[in-house]
């Protein structure tokens, strides 16, 4: 049976099987995204990427060949970054000198010190990157974490991110999947905490100094990986999530206190 599972097209038909609907889909369209966001940063220059909650996020070993001028940071507890750098250690992967692990319990410790430690240069041209993140934090850490990316950002930076929509925390019901996902949160004991009012993205991000370049909504995923030639889409999407790509607006400045 095992060995069933390492057959791509079973392994497929039973993840499809124990994620909600379209959840499967989404996570698949959600990690293609994020990396081409992340390899064209890369082409373009950007000197910093910082990843948030990096778990076992391997963007930094998979794009080692275009990263190399680009220092990456990645932001996790300790105990499952040392995890994850064992792992590497059992295949056999090189760490390369640009990738920097910054273990922290993010709830005794301040974000922006440890990555003013970690060497982070502030005003540089920065990506960071929230997969996966903001649903399950309380808005307050939201907050807190763009306001940092806002003191951290220099001109020209970009953070790109998911989130749920706000009705989707309320338990509103209106997107496809959207119940069986609320379950199998609450299965895992787990909570969603976080979500941006549809139609209400760009509000949100003008808070703090950025613009969207790029809202992908449900149907848009759909059309860009799941559409064939002939204009068929072949899968859905769960539509209870959002990814944004926004760009630094304006010069660096803080909230009043």
């Amino acid at each position: 049976m095992r060995h069933l599972f390492r057959l791509p097209p079973v392994r497929n038909y039973f993840l499809k099987r124990v994620y909600p609907a379209g959840m499967y889909e989404y996570v698949i369209a959600r990690t293609k995204y994020f990396d081409s966001e992340f390899k064209k940063a890369l082409q373009q220059g950007v000197e910093q990427a910082v990843i948030f909650g990096a778990g076992f996020d391997s963007r930094g070993i998979r794009f080692r060949d275009i990263s190399k001028s680009t220092v990456i940071f990645e932001l996790d507890a300790p105990v499952t970054q040392r995890a994850k750098i064992d792992r590497y250690k059992e295949k056999g992967i090189t760490i390369p000198p640009n990738l920097v692990f910054i273990p922290i319990d993010f709830d005794k410790e301040n974000i922006s010190d440890r990555l003013a430690e970690s060497g982070f240069q502030r005003d540089k041209k920065s990506l960071f990157l929230l997969e996966g993140l903001t649903m399950y934090l309380q808005p307050e850490s939201v907050d807190q974490t763009f306001q940092i990316i806002r003191e951290f950002a220099g001109p020209g930076s970009m953070v790109v991110f998911d989130h749920i929509y706000a009705s989707v925390v309320r338990g509103e019901n209106l997107y496809e999947g959207e119940r069986q996902l609320s379950l199998s949160v609450l299965k895992r004991k787990e909570s969603f905490c976080f979500g941006i009012e549809k139609g209400h993205i760009n509000e949100f991000l003008s808070e703090y100094g950025f613009e969207a370049l790029r809202i992908m909504d449900a149907a848009t995923l759909e059309k860009m990986f799941f559409q064939d030639k002939e204009g068929k889409l072949l899968a859905k999407v769960n539509g209870t999530h959002c990814i944004a790509t926004a760009i630094k607006s304006g010069p660096i400045d803080k909230k009043d206190d």
